[in-house]
Formats: C-alpha cells, structure tokens, sequence
C-alpha cells in the first residue's frame, strides 16, 4: 500500500495495479490507499499475470532476494512494460549497509557461530550491486543501473533499539526468540556494550537499500 500511495503522489498515473500473495496485506493496502486509480490483487510474483507491454513502468518492492526464481520476475516485469518503459528494484543490503541488523547478526555470530546460517548477509547474495546489474541485464534489459538508498534510523536508547527484535517475526527476531533467556540475555547486553551509541544515549545508524533500474529495447 505504501508504494503505491506514493507512486500516485509521485507520479499521477492513471492507473496502477498492485500485486502480492499475501491476501492480508491486500486487504490492509486496500483500506490504506482507497483510490480507485489502484487495482489490487493476489498474484505470484514468479508468473505473473500481465499481459504483455501493459505498462510505462513496473517495479518489485523488498521482494526478489525471497524468491527461488527471481529472474522469472524481472523477465515477467520486462515483458509487462512498453518498449523504452522502465524496469526496477529495490532490495535491502542484509550484508552491510542494514547498520541495525548488521550488528545483532555480529554479535550474535560471536557468541554463537551457528548463528551465521540465518545471517540475511548470507542467505541473500543478490542484495548486492553486481548480481542486481547481472539479474537485470539478463532479462534483456539495458541501461541498467544500481544506485544506493540510505536511509536514516535513530534510535532514542537501547530499549528503543532491542524492542523490534522482539516481535518474532522475521530471521533475526526467530532466532532470538528461539534462544533461552540467558542466551537472549547475553545477546542483548553484548550488543548493549558494543553499539554506537552518542553521549545524549541515542543510537545513529543507516539502513542500505540497493535500487536497480533497467530500460525495455
């Protein structure tokens, strides 16, 4: 939902249609952005159901590291958008520009090494600029380009910064939740004597997002 409210400030396109598996997320988008510009539905994003050159530009939002066949999507956006439309992505950098995530899967690696086979820096190598330009160019695509986003996150304090990790939902909060309390414990007051932090107790970090767009010939 949020990406197509603001494709509709940005852009003012006279129709946009958005699509995700997930049926909630569709209904939560659907109350968010009642425009009737936007035509939400369910679909995968590896077959998807666009007729071809449908559209002057399409783009996959945080989707295509998750995905077993990425390259089915981005051929799938490629044939969607007219000859000269665009073409484009964004992914986080789970390897180092997540300053945030980045520290938790440090400290958590070195109290516990098995720790690394959850690490997001390592299950996703495509959130990097050489594969996003070579997935790109692969589907055909040409004057592609990968351009940095980064992205401001201030926490107030630690507890501030601790509390998302409790949610349980995502790699770094399954794995937590995953731990004894004392282990927990640890984890937490490593990274509590290892962050950043400024003299006023708050945490500055950045969070890194790779953009990669492409031109249809």
């Amino acid at each position: 939902g949020i990406v197509s409210a603001a494709i509709l400030q940005r852009a003012s396109p006279r129709g946009v249609t958005s699509l995700d598996r997930s049926l909630g997320f569709l209904a939560y988008a659907r109350q968010q952005v009642p425009d009737p510009r936007v035509r939400f539905a369910a679909a995968d994003a590896q077959a998807l159901p666009l007729a071809p050159a449908v559209a002057d530009a399409a783009a996959a939002g945080l989707v295509l590291n998750f995905l077993p066949r990425p390259e089915r999507a981005v051929a799938g956006l490629a044939r969607a958008v007219r000859p000269g439309g665009t073409v484009a992505a964004y992914v986080w950098d789970y390897a180092g520009g997540m300053q945030f995530l980045r520290a938790f899967w440090d400290a958590a690696a070195a109290l516990d090494p098995a720790a690394a086979a959850a690490d997001q820096g390592r299950r996703f190598p495509l959130c990097a600029p050489e594969p996003l330009q070579a997935l790109f160019a692969g589907a055909g695509l040409s004057a592609v380009a990968v351009t940095p986003l980064d992205i401001p996150t201030v926490f107030q304090d630690f507890d501030d910064y601790w509390q998302p990790f409790l949610g349980g939902q995502g790699s770094a909060p399954t794995y937590l939740a995953g731990l004894p309390p004392e282990r927990q414990a640890a984890l937490r007051e490593r990274l509590r004597a290892t962050l950043p932090f400024a003299a006023d107790g708050r945490l500055h970090l950045t969070a890194r997002a790779w953009a990669v767009r492409g031109q249809r010939g």
